[in-house]
């Protein structure tokens, strides 16, 4: 646990409901069970050839361990990731939804409990609130603890200015409409960026994907038919999977860069 101070905070963030010991428990019998099966499977298949170096068993079972580890261990960062995505998505939506009620004139925890009800990912983690003030927890406490344990910047600003507006005792209306405006600037801002990153990714795509196959296969055919090396079967499978493992690529870079917003 010292290795790894804010392990139990990574958990909470990525909504992993183990405690700290038992993940790393967890973690350490599945990395060995995963490195002693790769290097079960090697010694299985390549044992019997005459050359094969037998030492490189056991240095291939640590490091697969080793490497298994370090892969779970970064597993609550991966889905602490998730949930912020996920939270940023329908943010927007969330803070309306607790804006209006407020302007209506509803207390701010019957607003937080409706809230907790409405349609979406932010109900789930406004229903994080609710339950620890059913279960005795102050008002500011209990946003306080939903703002130190959410992976989303956006959604830790706008239970600030809540939690902040609330212990100076000030209108939480206003302070929730400036954060608002701030999250719809701060999500422009980012389409105008995906925008451009999308219109160099597009040339890079025609450009690899499809002006370089096609031309290439052109050359590769007029060449061939000067040599007269033949262009069998598995040559052409080889060069399918090629430019399918292209287009792959290329559809994750979209996708990655794609932001994970909602307006």
């Amino acid at each position: 646990m010292q290795a790894r101070p804010n392990l139990r905070a990574e958990l909470k963030k990525g909504r992993m409901q183990i405690t700290p010991e038992a993940f790393i428990e967890k973690s350490l019998k599945m990395s060995l069970f995963g490195g002693v099966t790769v290097a079960a499977l090697v010694f299985l298949f390549f044992s019997k050839e005459p050359n094969f170096p037998m030492w490189s068993i056991p240095l291939l079972a640590i490091v697969g361990i080793m490497g298994a580890y370090q892969y779970f261990m970064i597993t609550p960062k991966l889905a602490a990731m998730k949930v912020a995505a996920d939270i940023d998505r329908e943010v927007l939506f969330a803070g309306r939804f607790l804006l209006i009620k407020l302007n209506s004139g509803t207390p701010l925890v019957n607003a937080l409990d409706e809230a907790s009800k409405s349609y979406g990912v932010g109900g789930k983690y406004f229903g994080e609130i609710v339950r620890d003030i059913e279960l005795g927890t102050p008002l500011e406490d209990a946003i306080e603890h939903a703002m130190l344990n959410s992976p989303s910047k956006h959604w830790r600003k706008i239970l600030f200015q809540i939690h902040n507006a609330l212990r100076l005792g000030i209108d939480v209306t206003h302070s929730l409409e400036a954060v608002l405006e701030d999250i719809t600037n701060d999500y422009l801002i980012q389409i105008q960026r995906y925008g451009k990153k999308l219109s160099t990714m597009t040339l890079f795509y025609m450009l690899i994907a499809v002006v370089v196959p096609s031309l290439g296969m052109t050359i590769l055919v007029v060449v061939v038919s000067f040599t007269g090396i033949p262009l069998t079967g598995p040559i052409f499978l080889m060069i399918l999977g090629a430019v399918a493992v292209i287009q792959v690529l290329f559809l994750s870079v979209f996708r990655s860069i794609r932001p994970k917003v909602t307006l």
